[in-house]
């Protein structure tokens, strides 16, 4: 019997339109939608719906409304699919927030209000600095350690093999981005990014959002959800709360955080919220594993027709 995992998408996985068809085909969507408004207390599903982009690219924006759609999304799931089974969750940087959600660590207006501020709190220190984000794309993680040692940044994402995230500041990234390519990898390309994501750059959101979160009453999780920053499930509502704070200048350990849902003999995943971004990167860690994902109406009935 195959054993599930659900997946979260994180920040970059935007599109303006996202969710749209699920509120307007699915009456229980539109009711969560309605409720994120109500929660933020502003109109968060037309940023998602219509745009503009500049608007739901700012971070305090694409970051409550990735969490909203994969919520969305798996709320869908679980209705049309009351067999399903998951058995372990995960998400990529914010998906960790929205992962520990559906497991039952915070509400979901808890959850939302928190990914709306820490997008506050991340886009006050991009503001404060001068960071920037590139991949490196056919460089093993030892050499790219190098760089980035050379260079003076850091590793942000170490999202499957032949494909690392870097983060810093702007010239050093640029710096960084050629001794990549001298080192022999294939690409190395700067992101359009609002700054440096988990680097030394975010430190200043650190404490706002722990002070935010102790005034959640984290519970335990209902099932095993891994962590971003130890690539292991969380094991205590005590540990959540730091783990999530250091999430935020940590690097994203997410070919390891697979692996070990692999090891634990989890062979189906399931890739919740906008893009498939993390479909793409299991193809690169596991071959063999099966994927699916709800971002849309096709994509549900194609998940739902493969589950059922």
């Amino acid at each position: 019997m195959n054993k599930t995992a659900i997946l979260f998408a994180g920040q970059g996985a935007q599109v303006v339109g996202m969710g749209k068809d699920l509120a307007d085909k699915f009456p229980q969507a539109q009711e969560w939608f309605t409720r994120a408004n109500t929660v933020l207390g502003y109109d968060l599903s037309s940023i998602c719906f219509n745009g503009p982009e500049v608007e739901l690219l700012k971070t305090e924006n694409a970051q409550p409304g990735i969490f909203l759609v994969g919520w969305v999304a798996f709320q869908l799931l679980k209705e049309r699919v009351p067999g399903l089974n998951v058995g372990a969750a995960a998400g990529l940087s914010l998906g960790e927030f929205t992962a520990l959600t559906a497991a039952g660590t915070m509400t979901f207006e808890e959850g939302l209000r928190v990914v709306r501020q820490r997008g506050r709190f991340m886009q006050d220190a991009c503001d404060a600095t001068r960071g920037n984000m590139a991949a490196i794309i056919g460089l093993d993680e030892h050499p790219t350690r190098e760089v980035c040692s050379e260079a003076g940044v850091f590793l942000a994402n170490l999202n499957c093999p032949g494909q690392i995230v870097i983060s810093g500041e702007v010239e050093k990234i640029s710096r960084a981005c050629e001794l990549a390519k001298a080192r022999g990898a294939k690409r190395a390309l700067p992101i359009a990014v609002a700054g440096a994501y988990h680097s030394p750059l975010m430190a200043s959101a650190q404490a706002k959002l722990d002070a935010k979160l102790a005034l959640v009453s984290l519970k335990n999780p209902s099932g095993t959800v891994v962590s971003n920053v130890t690539a292991q499930p969380h094991d205590s509502a005590q540990t959540i709360r730091a783990r999530l704070v250091e999430q935020v200048t940590s690097s994203v350990r997410w070919e390891e955080s697979m692996r070990c849902l692999l090891s634990q003999g989890f062979t189906r995943f399931i890739e919740l919220g906008p893009g498939t971004a993390l479909s793409g990167f299991m193809k690169r860690i596991d071959k063999n594993a099966e994927m699916l994902n709800v971002a849309d109406v096709p994509s549900l009935e194609k998940t739902v027709a493969a589950l059922n």
